[in-house]
């Protein structure tokens, strides 16, 4: 069952979610990303599949929360503590220990975590690691195995070489071309996520997608003053774009 807020800004294609960090537990850092998402006007928060972390971001937002983790045992927790959604991903974290996770893996993952959670909304990351090919067969079947909204990502494995508005074009490219062909593929939200900014968020509606994911551009700030500009700068750059049926 999606979230009426979230259904409404899927179908404006306008929604943002920012991202706290699946294996961020620090109470303090996610209390400070949830409330710059509240803030700034964001659509809905992502933070790790904690039941404290979640009943904690309960008493300051009313956005949608969505829980991230890569065991489903996790969501149920989660969910039975207030959360919304979940999100198998984001898996960037999870790179820069040398992991990788497989489409079987994924897909395996999705059918568990819908098999213990029948009516959630399942959003679910696809692995920028596998050929774009194989992420849109993969998507496919994530949908076909009960995923209501895919994420695209990407960032991680981009090496941009300019500065600037370039460089940021080019850290934002694999996503986007995963959104891109991804969005043609299924017939549910694709939220593209990962190495996007205030630049590249009106590229990424764009290239198909019906909403953006946002982590380290915000959370990596060192002041709750700066994330809640970040957060209205990135809702400004999805509200500038003119809106059109995908």
């Amino acid at each position: 069952m999606m979230h009426p807020a979230l259904q409404c800004a899927f179908t404006q294609r306008s929604a943002l979610k920012v991202i706290s960090g699946l294996n961020n537990f620090d109470a303090a850092c996610v209390a400070s990303v949830v409330r710059a998402a509240e803030l700034g006007g964001a659509t809905f928060v992502d933070i790790a599949a904690d039941p404290e972390l979640v009943a904690m971001a309960r008493t300051l937002t009313a956005l949608p929360i969505c829980v991230s983790a890569v065991e489903p045992e996790k969501f149920v927790r989660s969910v039975a503590a207030g959360a919304d959604l979940v999100e198998i991903g984001n898996f960037d974290s999870f790179y820069r220990q040398g992991r990788v996770f497989s489409a079987a893996e994924v897909l395996d993952l999705t059918i568990q975590t819908r098999s213990q959670l029948p009516q959630i909304a399942l959003s679910v990351t696809v692995p920028h690691t596998l050929a774009l090919d194989e992420q849109v067969q993969l998507a496919t079947d994530l949908v076909q195995a009960g995923a209501d909204m895919i994420q695209t990502e990407g960032g991680t494995s981009s090496r941009p070489i300019h500065p600037g508005t370039l460089g940021l074009i080019e850290k934002a490219a694999p996503t986007l071309a995963a959104a891109s062909e991804i969005s043609r593929s299924v017939d549910v939200p694709v939220l593209c996520a990962s190495g996007l900014s205030s630049v590249t968020a009106p590229l990424a509606i764009a290239a198909g997608a019906s909403g953006i994911g946002v982590g380290s551009a915000v959370n990596q700030l060192n002041s709750e003053v700066a994330m809640i500009a970040a957060v209205r700068s990135l809702v400004e750059a999805l509200n500038s774009v003119p809106v059109r049926a995908h």
